[in-house]
């Protein structure tokens, strides 16, 4: 499958990276910066995430109005995301307003206003985010998950941090995290759709070209997980659970078996979590398994929620189709199944602009180039039952995991 992708690196050290596609007329461009809660002390907890709403705020140039009605006035959108380890600023438009839709990403990240006012007004926004997240069982148990698997490690924090930190956020908090980690080495410009990679480049160099190169500190500390249960009561319906196994960092070669036996597990209603204990016992009505890899570290994980008085033989199922899968293995059906619905997910994301925009960034950011689709499907195709057993072993095989749960006094024992 030949991809039409190109990267260029500007003399500052800002990657540019682009995918054309005749067949659209729109393009997605979004600028992405390796900053991410990982990389936040304690006492700044949800600064990346605070700094994602305040670019939004308004610049030198645009009020907060502007910035988004320049953009959807003409049809596009405009919106950004912070995860673990990076933060992505993006927006998708017609082609012949690209050059308008970059400049106006560039002049967010380059020229934010952080008015104190402004400031003290999304401290209050934040603060009810964390709220809803706090009122939400399915959302609060990942991070309470998160936060026991690798205790104070940063990769354990929340991405909205806590209420004491946000509240202690101020101007000047801003622009030192600002100056110290959007830098041009961590930032990556990625845009897919109907544009040419010279014009992207020449783009990016009259938006984003003065910036004076400089290298930052990337220093990272590796997690080290722990096992256990943490509880915590709530008057819910339901218990709601995450049961997770620590797993190698995203650069492992194991990951392409990883996301085979996630497939084969519980990634689609077709998995042997889902058949078995909903459709076959209807004990619960969600119930998905997922993994996550860091740059180091990462975890495979069961999510789920069922009601106080089944918990206890979901929890039996789940671990039983483990034992399983230890013992077994997975079949050749299940191998060729997952081979095809990993190749088809790929190839279905390449219909999105966005998709494809969001694939190159990251992976930019990730493996320092673009891994094409081809070498991920070569991967997975050449995978056999053996190593997805192995990985399978390694995971569950001495039934080392941290459970975290949600629900009534009764189901979630001593912890609070």
């Amino acid at each position: 499958m030949k991809e039409a992708i190109e990267i260029s690196t500007l003399p500052n050290g800002i990657r540019v990276v682009s995918e054309r596609v005749d067949y659209v007329e729109s393009i997605s461009i979004g600028i992405w910066v390796g900053s991410g809660a990982r990389h936040e002390p304690d006492l700044r907890s949800g600064i990346s995430h605070f700094i994602e709403h305040m670019l939004f705020k308004g610049t030198i140039n645009r009020t907060a109005k502007e910035i988004a009605s320049e953009i959807e006035s003409r049809g596009g959108g405009l919106n950004a995301f912070t995860n673990k380890e990076f933060t992505c600023y993006y927006a998708r438009s017609l082609a012949e307003h690209a050059p308008l839709t970059l400049d106006i990403l560039a002049d967010m990240i380059r020229n934010p206003l952080l008015e104190p006012d402004e400031i003290e007004r999304e401290q209050r926004v934040v603060l009810e985010e964390i709220r809803s997240v706090n009122d939400t069982p399915e959302d609060l148990v990942m991070d309470i998950f998160e936060r026991a698997l690798w205790q104070r490690h940063p990769l354990g924090r929340s991405i909205l941090g806590t209420s004491s930190t946000i509240r202690a956020v101020d101007r000047e908090t801003i622009l030192q995290h600002l100056q110290q980690f959007y830098t041009p080495d961590r930032i990556v410009v990625s845009a897919a759709g109907l544009i040419s990679h010279p014009d992207l480049v020449r783009m990016v160099e009259r938006a984003l070209g003065d910036l004076p190169p400089r290298q930052s500190s990337n220093a990272v500390t590796t997690p080290r997980s722990t096992s256990g249960s943490k509880r915590l009561k709530r008057r819910t319906e339901q218990v709601h659970f995450v049961i997770g196994y620590p797993t190698f960092g995203q650069h492992d070669p194991r990951r392409y078996a990883l996301s085979v036996l996630d497939m084969v597990l519980g990634g689609n209603m077709s998995s042997r979590l889902f058949q078995e204990i909903r459709e076959k016992r209807g004990l619960v009505y969600h119930i998905s398994s997922y993994s996550h890899l860091y740059a180091d570290a990462g975890f495979f994980s069961i999510i789920g929620g069922t009601g106080t008085d089944t918990y206890d033989t979901v929890l039996e199922l789940i671990h039983a189709e483990m034992a399983k899968v230890v013992n077994e293995g997975i079949s050749d059906d299940e191998l060729s199944k997952a081979k095809t619905q990993t190749r088809g997910a790929l190839i279905l994301g390449l219909e999105s602009m966005s998709s494809r925009m969001m694939r190159m960034g990251r992976s930019i950011l990730v493996h320092d180039r673009v891994i094409p689709i081809q070498e991920i499907t070569d991967q997975v195709e050449c995978l056999t039952q053996d190593n997805i057993h192995q990985v399978a072993q390694g995971l569950f095989g001495n039934r080392q995991y941290m459970e975290a749960r949600i629900g009534p006094a009764s189901k979630v024992g001593a912890n609070q």
